[in-house]
């Protein structure tokens, strides 16, 4: 299928189907996700949502997640409920089960924004409505479709770019990981002894990375990681929940920044991305994330588009 951006509307009915992990979804859905996300990012505003409300369940504080699903609702006619976990029953001990089930019959949709990645599964299971993933401590889905976007528009095409992510093997990687490699693309990662992606991660990978034509590359070595880089990828040493662990990342993650003499052994028209919050003069440099290789602001405003993709085809 070609990589080429596509300004054609979806034809794939993905009508009632969940988002937990691109592991479920095969390259052909993504690939029309994407042109989708394109043509709505052209037409922003319809009413193809009319009378549709998304719930949005958050167990971690958020800005992109939260804004982008809330505006991209509204944008396309439907309205988005946002349910804190501290503020409903899901907080004071009722069943994830039970939760489901109650918010099926309310709304058409959930988002949830969670710890556990068996809190998404088991939502998944027991809803009778579409739930998607906007993170868990396993996969970031909707990040992972901003950033391919990011790179098609900024590169043209996904097939044989080489994509390379510096920094912790979370769930940012994890996503992003799988849905490179099953595009085609030359993975690599680049991480401390450690702090490596899942295991299991890596084998769907690399079987994904062999039946696209693409790679699958990790290392502990960034300055070899990045040589000829098309794209670099970091995220914040310490996610959300390891904030005890922060001081003693930082010392491990020492040679793991991304800056200037770091980039300077990539592509000449490398693109830098991250998908922020960030900490300038941490895991990047305000040299590099301000400069003109950044595609950072481009890419989360992406965010918006490739979720309004996903609301559009899970929903209608």
């Amino acid at each position: 299928m070609n990589s080429n951006i596509a300004t054609s509307p979806y034809t794939i009915s993905l009508k009632g189907r969940d988002l937990v992990t691109w592991l479920d979804y095969t390259v052909e859905e993504v690939h029309e996700l994407l042109s989708l996300a394109s043509y709505l990012k052209k037409n922003p505003h319809s009413k193809i949502l009319e009378g549709k409300t998304l719930g949005m369940i958050f167990e971690k504080s958020s800005t992109r997640t939260r804004v982008s699903f809330e505006a991209g609702m509204l944008q396309m006619g439907g309205h988005a409920i946002y349910l804190n976990s501290r503020d409903i029953q899901l907080g004071r001990g009722e069943s994830i089960e039970d939760t489901a089930r109650v918010l099926s019959s309310y709304v058409d949709g959930i988002m949830i924004r969670t710890f556990e990645t068996e809190k998404v599964t088991q939502l998944a299971e027991y809803a009778s409505i579409p739930v998607i993933n906007g993170l868990c401590d396993t996969y970031h889905p909707c990040q992972a479709l901003a950033d391919v976007l990011t790179i098609l528009e900024r590169k043209g095409t996904l097939k044989g770019v080489k994509a390379v992510y510096i920094g912790d093997g979370n769930n940012v990687a994890h996503s992003f990981m799988i849905l490179c490699a099953m595009l085609g693309m030359e993975v690599v990662v680049s991480c401390p002894e450690g702090y490596e992606p899942g295991k299991e991660i890596i084998e769907s990978t690399m079987n994904l990375a062999k039946k696209s034509g693409g790679s699958f590359e990790l290392t502990h070595d960034p300055n070899e990681a990045v040589k000829g880089a098309d794209v670099v990828y970091t995220d914040v040493w310490a996610s959300m929940g390891q904030e005890e662990e922060a001081i003693q990342r930082i010392e491990d993650f020492k040679g793991y920044q991304v800056n200037e003499g770091l980039l300077a052994q990539a592509a000449p028209d490398v693109t830098f991305l991250h998908c922020l919050p960030a900490h300038r003069e941490e895991e990047v440099t305000a040299a590099v994330i301000d400069g003109p290789h950044s595609a950072v602001f481009q890419q989360a405003e992406n965010r918006l588009h490739v979720q309004k993709a996903i609301l559009q085809s899970v929903l209608v």
